[in-house]
C-alpha cells in the first residue's frame, strides 16, 4: 500500500529530490514550502501523485491551517525546510536578528509541524527524518548552532514516539551542489577547496541525501531511532 509522505521544503534541492524519490516508488507525497510558484511548478514536474502546499513553517497559525490539508494518516514526515539567515550587519539587532532568524528557519519550521502532526503518524511505522547539517558538528555560528539543536531535539523526539512505534533520525550532509543554499559562493574554486577536504574527492548532491533519507524512512530501518547518519564523504573527518 503507498505511503502518504510529508516532505518539508519540498520545491527545490534536497527537498525536491526527496520528494522525487518517495514519488518514484509510487508513494503519495505532500510537497511544503512558502513559494506557490516554486512548488506548483516542482509539483507539475514530479508526477501526478505529488501535492503542493503553500505554508510559512514558522508561523504557527499557518501550520494549524495547513493541518486541513495535510494527509490524516502521515507514514514519513521529512523536516527538510531551512535556511541561513542573511542579516550580516554590525551591531546587536543585526545580530539578535541573525540568531533569532536561523533558529526559526531550522527549528521551528520542523518543531511546530512535528508536534502538530505527532497523533497522525502511523503507529508502528511512522517515520520522522529531519535533515540537519555538518555545520551542527564543525560549528558555524548561529546556523550551526540551529542545526545542532535539532540534534538535541530529535533525541527527546525519538524517546517520545518511541513507545508508539515510530523512529525519529536526522541526516546531515556535507557540502551539497545543486541547491539555493550556497548560490554563486558555490564556484569552480569552491567546490574544488571543499572537495578536498572530504575522503572520496568529491562534494555531494542532492541524490546522496535523498538516498541517506530514503533508507531511513524504509521498513528495513525500523531499529533504528535516535541516530545522526552523517552523509559528507568523510568531510567531517577532513584531510
Amino acid at each position: 500500500m503507498a505511503r502518504n509522505v510529508v516532505v518539508t521544503g519540498g520545491g527545490t534541492g534536497i527537498g525536491r529530490t526527496v520528494a522525487r524519490r518517495f514519488a518514484a516508488a509510487g508513494e503519495r507525497v505532500v510537497i511544503v514550502g512558502r513559494r506557490r510558484e516554486v512548488l506548483v511548478r516542482a509539483a507539475a514536474e514530479l508526477g501526478p501523485g505529488v501535492t503542493p502546499l503553500v505554508c510559512d513553517l514558522a508561523d504557527p497559525d499557518a501550520v494549524e491551517a495547513a493541518l486541513e490539508t495535510l494527509p490524516a494518516r502521515i507514514d514519513v514526515l521529512v523536516n527538510n525546510a531551512g535556511s541561513r539567515e542573511t542579516a550580516m550587519g554590525p551591531g546587536p539587532h543585526a545580530l539578535l536578528a541573525r540568531w533569532r532568524g536561523d533558529f526559526e528557519r531550522n527549528v521551528m519550521t520542523a518543531v511546530l509541524l512535528t508536534e502538530s502532526v505527532r497523533d497522525r503518524l502511523t503507529p508502528g511505522e511512522g517515520r520522522v527524518v529531519t535533515v540537519s547539517s555538518i555545520a551542527a558538528l564543525r560549528g558555524a555560528g548561529s546556523y550551526g548552532a540551529a542545526k545542532a539543536a535539532l540534534h538535541a531535539w530529535n533525541h527527546f523526539l525519538a524517546a517520545q514516539l518511541g513507545p508508539s512505534g515510530i523512529t525519529a533520525n536526522i541526516v546531515a550532509p556535507g557540502t551539497v551542489a545543486g541547491t539555493e543554499f550556497f548560490g554563486p559562493r558555490l564556484d569552480e574554486a569552491e567546490v574544488s577547496r571543499r572537495a578536498g577536504r572530504t575522503l572520496l574527492g568529491r562534494i555531494g548532491d542532492p541524490d546522496d541525501v535523498a538516498a541517506a533519507v530514503y533508507f531511513l524512512a524504509s521498513p528495513e530501518a525500523g531499529y533504528i531511532t535516535g541516530e545522526i547518519l552523517n552523509c559528507n564523504g568523510g568531510e567531517l573527518l577532513g584531510r
